[in-house]
């Protein structure tokens, strides 16, 4: 796509004839995919999901947003895996890792907490310890309402809020996001009469991001939720044909197994960029619960540099070679902090004098792909022309897309998760459910 993403192989040792052997492979995967044709097909209402988004759902999401946005000091989003982590990896990515405290300085919105993610007392106390006295609205988002993390979370805030509030009042503080029709979440809905949006029954929980689970917490952060979904609709058309000259989502899939074949088995997302770390933290589960089955897979693990290559980028570079990396890169960060000149050059640094950080950043970039590529890492790379909401959204379509290809690459369900419902049934046991 023209001035859109851009996927670049070239330091990956896949050359092209590999890459155009693998086309058949790529051609069945797409029919499976957009012909409903390969396993868990009933989950893939994604891939065409920007297309036809309900217009008046997204503009009840801004008006509620909205009101959130002016009265609320505190937006806790209570919710696990999917159900978080695709809004807080947006929130950062176009905001910055330290949105709470920009927050109180701009006024773009409230500060924002997540609950439901662990069963930790300390973190549990310590959010209710920050928020207290605050203004407090809460989305929960569960499909069915009764998955532990969240359900345990949304006990303490619903007792929190009717405790402070009354319960007429704590109602109006509640949104809920939970499925159309049933489970317990919805049925506690239609009795209290909250507030709520619907996770599409044919979208799993990772793949939901672009749905109400993501673009309510987004919204009340502040971005134009307009602008990510155009950003994703603009994505499924530059990635819907199975064309690899023209598709680099389509590369990315078949590059990526490529080298899964050739006994690179771990997956490093490396980001130059703070902002990227909860975007990182999203991709590997995308990645790693849609297609660790079968005892296959690659494993999906992640890096942020240049703070990493002083704490395992020594692994990468002489350890195992049973690895490779996939480079997130922004091309443009809108930042223009130079290097300041210092009366005398005790760091030996003043031939950086004037030099821009984005400038020393994208040569830190150089270097390290080079030097992993001479000790036998193959190097991929993403570029992303800016971190705007709608390279957000276009982003975020880019590896849903690959991500379902490649599961039916690999030969296996990328819409499933059977090996989480094992550790919940033994966590349940324990617990005497």
């Amino acid at each position: 796509m023209s001035g859109g993403i851009r996927f670049d192989y070239g330091l990956s040792g896949i050359d092209s004839t590999r890459l155009t052997a693998l086309l058949p492979e790529i051609e069945k995967a797409h029919i499976q995919l957009h012909e409903g044709t390969g396993q868990g097909s009933e989950y893939t209402g994604w891939l065409d999901f920007p297309l036809h988004i309900n217009t008046h759902e997204i503009e009840e999401i801004n008006r509620v947003s909205q009101e959130v946005r002016e009265n609320a000091d505190v937006f806790i989003l209570i919710g696990i895996g999917g159900s978080y982590l695709g809004a807080r990896a947006a929130i950062e990515f176009l905001h910055s890792p330290f949105y709470n405290k920009m927050a109180s300085v701009t006024k773009k919105g409230p500060e924002i907490y997540y609950l439901g993610n662990n069963v930790s007392s300390i973190y549990i106390e310590k959010i209710l310890e920050f928020i207290k006295g605050k203004s407090i609205y809460i989305n929960v988002i569960s499909k069915s309402g009764t998955t532990l993390e969240p359900a345990l979370s949304f006990r303490i805030m619903k007792k929190m809020l009717e405790e402070t509030y009354g319960k007429e009042e704590a109602r109006k503080r509640i949104i809920v996001t939970t499925d159309k029709e049933k489970g317990v979440l919805k049925k506690l809905s239609l009795a209290e009469g909250y507030r709520t949006f619907e996770v599409p029954g044919n979208i799993g929980g990772r793949y939901s991001v672009l749905t109400a689970v993501g673009l309510l917490p987004i919204a009340v952060s502040g971005v134009d939720i307009k602008e990510v979904i155009q950003g994703a609709v603009d994505g499924s058309q530059a990635y819907q044909r199975a064309d690899l000259s023209l598709n680099d989502c389509y590369q990315y899939a078949a590059v990526r197994n490529l080298l899964y074949r050739d006994d690179k088995t771990i997956e490093l997302l490396v980001n130059y960029e703070p902002s990227l770390n909860s975007f990182a933290e999203w991709w590997k589960q995308l990645f790693g619960e849609s297609e660790g089955k079968d005892h296959k897979g690659i494993f999906p693990a992640s890096v942020s540099f240049t703070t990493d290559l002083h704490s395992i980028g020594q692994y990468i570079q002489d350890g195992q070679r049973n690895l490779f990396t996939t480079t997130l890169w922004i091309e443009n960060t809108g930042t223009s902090l130079q290097v300041p000149g210092v009366t005398e050059d005790m760091d030996g640094l003043g031939y950086l004098e004037g030099m821009a950080f984005e400038e020393i950043n994208k040569r830190s970039c150089q270097g390290t792909m080079q030097a992993h590529v001479s000790g036998g890492v193959p190097n991929l790379k993403i570029t992303i022309p800016a971190l705007t909401p709608y390279y957000y959204g276009q982003l975020v379509y880019f590896f849903l897309k690959a991500c379902g290809i490649s599961g039916y690459l690999l030969g296996v369900n990328p819409f499933d998760q059977p090996g989480v419902e094992e550790y919940k049934k033994n966590m349940y046991s324990l617990l005497k459910k």
